[in-house]
This record gives structure tokens, C-alpha cells and sequence, in this order.
């Protein structure tokens, strides 16, 4: 059973891009933009791409694991809805490199509430906050 709602993993399935942050080597944030998919089978965000196992993110998440990744937008006049995940992310060393995230905190609005009201839980074993 998914730790995401319905209308959560709808909206997912919709979007194509979404903002991943990690902590660098020394302890900033940093958030750049990636292409991701659902994976229905682990209940997790999978985040690969050209060269991921070289980058930046990847040596940033096998450092620390700790993540968050946002998926936003908005539509007219106005409403802005997104989905994002806390929690932890594993580096793999699979098909030039994989980030799966395990989400510990779910915060989303305008899916199953209004635009501006947010569904805050914490999901998982801990929380990576």
C-alpha cells in the first residue's frame, strides 16, 4: 500500500519535472532541477538520467542521504498544487546511476485540499527532517 493518496499519485504521474535537493561536501543545500517516475513496486521516487552517476547529486546523496524533492505547478487564475517528499535517498549503481528516495514526510496542496491548505504527514520507519 502507498504511503501517497490517490489524487497524490495522479498528479505524479502527470508531471514531468521536479526540483531535487541535497547537502553538499559542505553542508549547503543544493536544489536543481530533474526528470523522475513513481515506482508502484517500492513505493519510492525514482530519479535517474544521462551521466547520473557522475554528478553532483549522486556524490551528495551517498553522502548524506537526507533529501527533499518537490513536484509544483500552477494552473489558472492562480492555484498552485504540488507534492513535496521528505525523507531519505539511496545512490545506486545501477544503468549509469539511480537516486531512490523513501519518503518519511509528505506535505501536498491543492491535490486533495484546497490550493493554499496543505495534507502534512509523516510516513515511513523515521523521520529525515
Amino acid at each position: 500500500m502507498s504511503h501517497f493518496t490517490p489524487g497524490e499519485l495522479a498528479y505524479m504521474r502527470e508531471q514531468r519535472l521536479g526540483r531535487l535537493a541535497t547537502i553538499d561536501a559542505d553542508g549547503a543545500p543544493n536544489n536543481v532541477p530533474v526528470t523522475f517516475r513513481y515506482n508502484p513496486t517500492l513505493d519510492s521516487i525514482d530519479i535517474g538520467g544521462f551521466k547520473m552517476g557522475t554528478s553532483k547529486k549522486f556524490r551528495n546523496v551517498q553522502r548524506d542521504g537526507r533529501v527533499s524533492f518537490v513536484i509544483d505547478d500552477v494552473l489558472p487564475p492562480w492555484e498552485a498544487r504540488g507534492v513535496e517528499i521528505r525523507g531519505v535517498a539511496e545512490a545506486l549503481d545501477t544503468d549509469g546511476g539511480l537516486i531512490r528516495i523513501q519518503a518519511r514526510h509528505i506535505i501536498s496542496w491543492g491535490i486533495d485540499t484546497e490550493p493554499y491548505t496543505r495534507n502534512s504527514r509523516k510516513v515511513g520507519a523515521a523521520s529525515a527532517e
